[in-house]
């Protein structure tokens, strides 16, 4: 078999020329029906219209509520990654910045307590899980938790430095 004998399984169906005079089968209205909007070019309508009557899209009540806007996005780093500092230093988000342990510090770091602690280490970060804060503190470093302003806290300093 040669590449110029191959032909399709199916034939392939000729596209009807329409609006090619009368004798054609498709002149005149070309299948389209003698007036309205279909019968238009560029005629016709979305698949959602609904003919006029209230589309389902505005007909079913919207309900629930999302907090997007508000999300607080964490960093999270392990407790094995605490590994790589020298024993007794201190872990700042700067200083994951500068070691590329992170690459953003976003909203805030949070350390989880996956893996084991083997150096003494002393950690400044937003959040902290419990069995991470036991595993610190188990060999004898300390914990300080950054607070992180919001706008309600900013808004409040603001009323009582007022008064």
């Amino acid at each position: 078999m040669k590449l110029d004998e191959l032909k399709p399984s199916v034939p392939k169906k000729k596209k009807k020329r329409v609006g090619r005079g009368e004798a054609s089968g498709w002149g005149q209205t070309c299948g389209r029906g003698n007036n309205g909007q279909n019968a238009r070019a560029g005629g016709g309508v979305k698949p959602y219209f609904e003919g006029g009557q209230m589309p389902i899209y505005r007909r079913i009540p919207k309900r629930g509520f999302s907090n997007y806007p508000f999300k607080k996005e964490f960093v999270i780093v392990s407790l094995d990654t605490l590994n790589r500092f020298e024993e007794g230093s201190t872990v700042t988000p700067e200083l994951l910045l500068e070691k590329r342990i992170i690459k953003n510090p976003r909203d805030g770091i949070k350390i989880l307590g996956n893996g084991t602690l083997e150096k003494k280490v002393s950690v400044k970060v937003h959040k902290i899980s419990k069995k991470a804060a036991d595993a610190i503190e188990a060999k004898g470093g300390s914990i300080e938790i950054i607070k992180i302003s919001t706008f309600a806290d900013v808004a409040k300093n603001a009323v009582t430095e007022s008064k």
